[in-house]
């Protein structure tokens, strides 16, 4: 039953990367084409085209970058550097890494009351990939002039584990599709994620690196009200294997 199960998502997701990579590169082929049909002396249209070119380029580029990223994580390729870090200094670090996109949309990224002294056992290049999905996610689906929170506080009953989270003032996810929200390639609104880019992954990866860590990861949301993600991390050393198999993982 487990290998038929197996099949069923190693088919799924063959279907799914056909049709993720078919878009852009039928885009890229027809604009193409219609540039060297003539186009391409339309003073009007050239420089258009062209962009929408490198636009769907750009998307074939964090496709594969995403598809890889989760094949390394799942098959156990991906091996990790564990070590302790200043928790305040992760945060300050990833969201200085994506001030220049919330400045484009006028939206301000706060850093809510963290303890300086708290500590976690982590990657730290695997946290700041997925706090960057995370935020990127939240500055995608806030509107302009909106606020996004960042902080962190003490797991409740578990105090080997600090509760990290994501809390912005976007058009929030109805009820009915948060169960989904970390599986590959799910989209709440297909087309306006692909026209802002996303490869459908981003969330997939956030969940296996979380786990790589002995964490969880969390939503809550409300339509128009705006979506919180968190996801758990150890403060101390719980003997995580620095190179970890997930297969048992992806059926979930």
């Amino acid at each position: 039953t487990e290998l038929e199960k197996l099949e069923r998502v190693r088919k799924d997701f063959v279907i799914n990367v056909s049709h993720e990579l078919r878009t852009p590169l039928a885009s890229i082929q027809g604009y193409t084409e219609t540039l060297l049909d003539g186009a391409i002396h339309d003073p009007n249209h050239n420089v258009k085209f062209l962009g929408i070119i490198r636009q769907n380029a750009e998307r074939l580029g964090r496709l594969t970058a995403d598809l890889l990223t989760l094949s390394r994580i799942e098959l156990g390729r991906q091996r990790f550097q564990f070590a302790s870090y200043y928790l305040s200094r992760l945060l300050s670090e990833n969201i200085d890494s994506m001030q220049p996109l919330a400045e484009k949309k006028n939206i301000r990224i706060q850093i809510d009351e963290v303890d300086r002294e708290t500590e976690v056992f982590c990657d730290s290049e695997a946290v700041h990939q997925v706090l960057g999905n995370l935020l990127d996610n939240a500055l995608k689906y806030t509107p302009e002039n909106g606020v996004i929170h960042v902080g962190a506080r003490a797991e409740k009953g578990d105090p080997d584990r600090v509760r990290v989270y994501v809390r912005d003032s976007g058009i929030g996810i109805p009820a009915d599709d948060l169960p989904r929200l970390f599986e590959r390639f799910y989209r709440v609104d297909k087309a306006r994620s692909r026209e802002m880019g996303g490869t459908g992954l981003g969330l997939a990866i956030v969940k296996h690196l979380v786990r790589a860590h002995g964490g969880e990861v969390y939503v809550d949301s409300v339509v128009n009200q705006g979506s919180t993600f968190a996801f758990t991390l150890p403060v101390r050393d719980i003997g995580q294997p620095e190179q970890l198999t997930l297969q048992g993982q992806l059926i979930n």
